[in-house]
């Protein structure tokens, strides 16, 4: 995204963004829940009744299982142990919230997602330096799982595209751990991405593609299930800049992730008001984007 200008702001300003910041972000990962819950009530009824790995047990009760997987309780998450999250600029303003719904479930967090970078694709001067970070981190941390948000940045043919892709789920594989692809949220298409519009539009569908070829290793998740596909839109969550999320956005989008990860791998995420309220509400990134 290139680097964001960063807005002054007053301690007395910053304390009361910062709780209004708090309060949004719970509103709304509370709102994500609501309808996660919805939406499994109807997979229940189109099933014809109520399956085991559909849904998860309500995030405000953590039950026995959570506690013995260590999550929800302050404990390792026996389960999802360790996350490596991906990305550009709108991952990295996303990364606080999840890093606190990752922590508060027992799951290790750490983000390499960068403002200007952060893709597996695309042009070179920005993919490689991300290519030459992710051995380190994948053998130092050492994740069970990562997440890949694509990027504003991944740039090229279908072909390319999936090159890219197939080249990340086998240097997360042969490195022990799964990979999950993400689509990004929608953003706006300005003067600067107006050249690579069609490129940005395949990227999502080429990652598919990549993970149809391969379960059980790589998986595909699409974020318009959260964010709609108009950026201009109240779903979308959009900062003023119509292209990051400020803490609300970010919240919903963890617990709509985290959801995810806890069906997948059985155990209960940590309730939102164990994480949603946290001083992660007043990371610099958002005072870049002079969220209220």
């Amino acid at each position: 995204m290139g680097d964001m200008k960063r807005q002054t702001n007053t301690s007395p300003r910053r304390r009361r963004t910062v709780r209004r910041a708090t309060a949004i972000a719970l509103a709304a990962a509370t709102a994500v829940l609501g309808l996660t819950a919805c939406d499994d009530s109807d997979n229940k009824s189109a099933a014809g009744g109520d399956r085991s790995d559909v849904g998860a047990p309500p995030a405000s009760a953590p039950s026995a299982d959570s506690k013995a997987s260590g999550t929800g309780t302050g404990t390792k998450n026996q389960k999802l142990g360790k996350l490596l999250w991906m990305g550009d600029s709108i991952a990295e303003a996303e990364a606080p919230a999840i890093g606190a719904a990752m922590k508060a479930g027992g799951t290790e967090f750490k983000s390499m997602a960068a403002a200007g970078g952060g893709g597996v694709l695309g042009p070179p001067e920005l993919a490689q330096s991300t290519w030459d970070q992710l051995p380190n981190e994948l053998g130092s941390f050492k994740p069970n799982v990562v997440v890949y948000q694509i990027t504003s940045y991944d740039w090229g043919k279908p072909e390319e595209q999936r090159v890219g892709y197939e080249r990340l789920v086998k240097t997360v594989n042969d490195a022990g751990a799964e990979l999950l692809i993400v689509s990004a949220p929608p953003f706006l298409i300005d003067g600067f991405y107006k050249p690579h519009e069609a490129d940005i539009k395949t990227a999502p569908k080429s990652a598919k593609e990549v993970a149809d070829k391969h379960p059980g290793k790589v998986r595909f998740l699409d974020a318009a299930a959260l964010w709609g596909t108009d950026n201009a839109a109240d779903k979308a969550q959009r900062s003023k800049d119509h292209i990051h999320s400020c803490p609300q956005g970010s919240a919903a989008f963890a617990q709509w992730l985290a959801t995810d990860l806890a069906k997948k791998y059985g155990y209960t995420p940590a309730p939102v008001d164990q994480w949603a309220t946290g001083s992660w509400t007043g990371d610099k990134v958002y005072l870049k984007l002079d969220c209220k």
